[in-house]
């Protein structure tokens, strides 16, 4: 689940830490994206930065979309110190307009859109139970989570299609899959609500060469949730329900990501891509 603190973004966070290989320092110009366009957002931190600078190596020319302009901005310059094409732009995904404007200048900046990551998310610190949940988190987290992955969909779809196809990818969760005695209810409403949206519109587009999956990151080690799992005792608590023992990394999300964005996954679309250490498959774990 995802740590209470103040509008979280979409990242999970220990101390068990894997060699992960980042892949090149410089850009591949016969990389897996090599060529291609790509729109990220929730890009200034955690799975977005990580993926933005994975897509730079591959080749990508990217469009980093974010509200927080400070570290927005970093990101696109540590993008273009790798050799690589980057803007950033300010958008508010809760806001139809905002989203239209950011592939507005996508296709102005690049002559082009291919690729599409919805990727920006918040879990409310008061996000908990049906019961104690107030209106107003229930209404933002729908807002950014859902209604911001609809106007990403809504906008970059006849962009795609003016590209000759392409691949979306949304940032759903693997709390879509399963419940928790530890609630964030609207949050988990709204990853399922990705899922069936992603479905949808994966099976509408099929046959337009647009594919459309959702991506369900399992619990991964970031700051924002080592400062509240603080204890020994609160990281076991969640890692005795993941087979490999340890939270993932958002270098490890990434690399799904740009899997998804490939042509390797050419036949792939409409998934629910679990990229989450076995939690999901999980009934009695080793010991």
């Amino acid at each position: 689940m995802l740590a209470k603190t103040n509008l979280l973004r979409s990242s999970f966070s220990c101390k068990i830490v894997p060699k992960i290989n980042r892949g090149f320092s410089e850009v591949k110009n016969n990389g897996r994206l090599a060529g291609k366009v790509a729109l990220i957002t929730g890009a200034s931190s955690g799975i977005g930065k990580e993926t933005s600078l994975l897509f730079a190596r591959e080749g990508a020319n990217l469009v980093l979309v974010d509200i927080d302009d400070k570290r927005g901005n970093e990101v696109a310059q540590a993008v273009k110190d790798l050799g690589a094409k980057a803007i950033y732009v300010h958008a508010d995904v809760s806001k139809l307009k905002d989203s239209e404007n950011m592939v507005a200048i996508a296709e102005k900046e690049y002559g082009k859109l291919n690729i599409v990551f919805n990727n920006a998310g918040i879990s409310h610190a008061d996000d908990d139970n049906a019961v104690t949940t107030t209106e107003d988190v229930w209404d933002m987290t729908m807002n950014i989570n859902v209604k911001g992955v609809f106007a990403g969909c809504k906008y970059a779809i006849p962009a795609l299609q003016r590209a000759g196809g392409g691949s979306i990818i949304n940032t759903a969760s693997f709390v879509a899959i399963l419940g928790a005695a530890t609630p964030q209810i609207a949050y988990t409403a709204s990853k399922g609500a990705v899922l069936s949206m992603t479905r949808e519109l994966a099976v509408i587009h099929a046959r337009e060469n647009i594919r459309v999956n959702a991506l369900c990151p399992g619990p991964l080690r970031t700051e924002l949730l080592m400062k509240y799992l603080n204890t020994d005792e609160k990281k076991n608590r969640r890692l005795v329900h993941v087979p490999m023992g340890r939270f993932g990394e958002a270098t490890e999300i990434a690399n799904g990501v740009l899997f998804l964005a490939s042509d390797e996954s050419s036949f792939v679309t409409g998934s629910t891509f679990l990229v989450d250490g076995g939690i999901t498959a999980a009934y009695v774990t080793p010991l």
